[in-house]
């Protein structure tokens, strides 16, 4: 597909194209490929059952984004609020799990849908709509996003060395900047052989915690009302609750999504892109449903352990200052012995696979907003050295308890920056300019609207009244607290500004390609349904197709 920005003042689609998708995966009502009227009826074959098997073929082939994207769903950052929301507030936020991994499932289907109608990521998109100051800007926004993804990344895994052999947590901060490294150099020797483990060893955990709440029998009823009741009781809950959401929906992750997508190739054609969006949702949908029963799970287990009547003063203690590092203890009843070994491992994996994506995010968010590239290694070194820094500070300080309280705010931050790559992908997929006729309908833009506003105002009252009560209860001079307010107050106006700036611009950049028709009739109507011709035209020439995301190791 051609890269170059197209400066137009109005799309016309073709009638090629009917008359637009309208969806978050528009579905093809026509499932069977009409046949060739020069078929012999000796070619004619079971329609159904041919075009079951073609299905699943096609659905396999476009399997790896969806579950790549998921991990960051279970990564050491959702354990740790997820384990802090259990146990100080038992069941009460898991109705925060199911609201914020729906919405994540409309926002990354959106951006599948946006690199497979537009073939260009979002960070490419925003490169080409705003202008220089304002893409600069999102561009520091999203690599700050990317560290502090990281941060968790980090800490978990030092939290994992420390359970196995005893070390203190800075030193696996330290040593996590060569782990990573080491496992990507490891993808030479076969990457699907890699992905397999860490996927193993994360479903280790997800087994693990899956039992021990068989074994502690949460509450049903409790578990029911706790998913569909939305209460916010006690000190802390409605930043907890944002560092959930923020746990859950990270903005690098749009950018990953709508990049992964294009290492596919998709027919530039309606019957082709409808197929891909839909079996992209199919993944996601499946994905991120076993990353909800997760999360859903170790809030159960530590819910319950952790408010259980007649627990050890051990358990109290424990669960009074439970973290990443300390939460072995949680799986006794099903592994015994051999919980923190069990567990580390699983932590460990979960940490570093998380990092690997990370890095893939940062990849392309460095090539779409700058067209620059850097070699994965080098890109994980910069992030890692970055993440280290605060990381490696706060463990030295603070110990464990300190380094865990940083995963909190790391995921808080997440969720204070996911506007400013979530306003654009919604002004995207609703875009002529940017969709042509595959812009989404206005039922899901309405919902993922009316969910975006609410997390962002969510964010800006919690900011605005949790600053103004530090203030007022702070023990600082006066002086040094109205220093203070008169650099936060303005940056808090900054960034309320800048989020009505994004929502109301309006678009003007096309870059929607209009398909290109082949000259033989017979070979188009084959590359409309995705099949192979006998015209002697190759429809995958016509295919748009991104060689400079080919090299991402996802299954062929």
């Amino acid at each position: 597909m051609q890269k170059q920005q197209q400066q137009v003042s109005d799309v016309a689609p073709s009638s090629t194209w009917g008359g637009g998708s309208n969806r978050v995966a528009a579905i093809n009502l026509e499932e069977t490929p009409s046949a060739n009227i020069t078929d012999s009826p000796d070619k004619q074959f079971d329609h159904n059952e041919d075009s079951l098997r073609s299905r699943w073929r096609k659905f396999l082939t476009y399997t790896g984004p969806g579950f790549l994207v998921s991990i960051a769903y279970i990564d050491p950052g959702n354990l740790e609020t997820d384990l802090q929301a259990g146990a100080s507030y038992r069941f009460e936020q898991l109705w925060v799990i199911l609201i914020g991994l729906i919405f994540a499932l409309i926002i990354q289907s959106l951006a599948a849908n946006l690199g497979v109608s537009t073939g260009k990521h979002l960070s490419e998109l925003c490169k080409f709509e705003y202008p220089k100051y304002m893409k600069y800007c999102l561009w520091l926004l999203a690599e700050v996003a990317v560290i502090a993804a990281d941060i968790p990344e980090v800490i978990g895994t030092a939290f994992a060395l420390n359970i196995l052999s005893h070390m203190p947590v800075w030193t696996g901060v330290l040593i996590t900047g060569l782990s990573t490294l080491l496992l990507l150099s490891l993808q030479r020797y076969g990457v699907r052989k890699l992905e397999l483990l860490i996927s193993l060893l994360m479903l280790v955990m997800a087994v693990c915690f899956f039992a021990e709440m068989a074994s502690v029998k949460p509450p049903a009823g409790a578990v029911i009302e706790g998913l569909f009741v939305p209460k916010l009781s006690g000190q802390g809950a409605v930043g907890n609750v944002i560092a959930l959401l923020g746990a859950l929906i990270m903005p690098h992750n749009l950018f990953l999504h709508s990049a992964l997508v294009l290492s596919r190739k998709v027919p530039n054609s309606v019957h082709s892109i409808n197929d891909a969006c839909r079996y992209y949702l199919m993944e996601s949908g499946f994905a991120l449903f076993v990353a909800f029963l997760i999360n859903v799970a170790i809030v159960s287990v530590s819910g319950t352990i952790c408010s259980t009547n007649n627990v050890s003063n051990e358990t109290v203690n424990q669960c009074n200052n439970l973290n990443l590092d300390s939460a072995p203890f949680l799986l006794k009843n099903v592994l015994g012995r051999s919980s923190s070994t069990i567990y580390a491992i699983a932590l460990l994996a979960s940490g570093q696979s998380s990092t690997i994506t990370g890095t893939y995010s940062g990849q392309f968010i460095m090539q779409g907003f700058l067209d620059l590239k850097m070699k994965k290694w080098t890109r994980n070194l910069m992030t890692r050295c970055i993440a280290i820094t605060p990381s490696l500070i706060v463990s030295i300080i603070g110990g464990a308890k300190g380094a865990a309280q940083l995963i909190i705010i790391s995921s808080m931050v997440l969720a204070f920056e996911l506007p400013f790559a979530l306003i654009p992908l919604l002004k995207f997929s609703s875009s002529t300019f940017k969709m042509g006729p595959h812009k989404n309908s206005i039922y899901i833009l309405a919902i993922s609207w009316i969910l975006g506003v609410g997390m962002t105002g969510f964010n800006v009252y919690y900011l605005s009244t949790a600053f103004v009560g530090w203030i007022i209860h702070s023990n600082l001079p006066k002086v040094a607290t109205v220093f203070i307010g008169i650099i936060v107050f303005p940056l808090m106006l900054i960034y309320i500004l800048a989020i009505i700036y994004l929502t109301f611009r309006k678009d003007t950049v096309v870059t929607f390609v209009e398909p290109e028709k082949l000259d033989h009739p017979e070979t188009q109507d084959n590359m409309e349904h995705g099949q192979n011709n006998s015209c002697g035209v190759d429809p995958v020439d016509h295919i748009p197709y991104r060689e400079d995301l080919a090299d991402i190791p996802l299954p062929e």
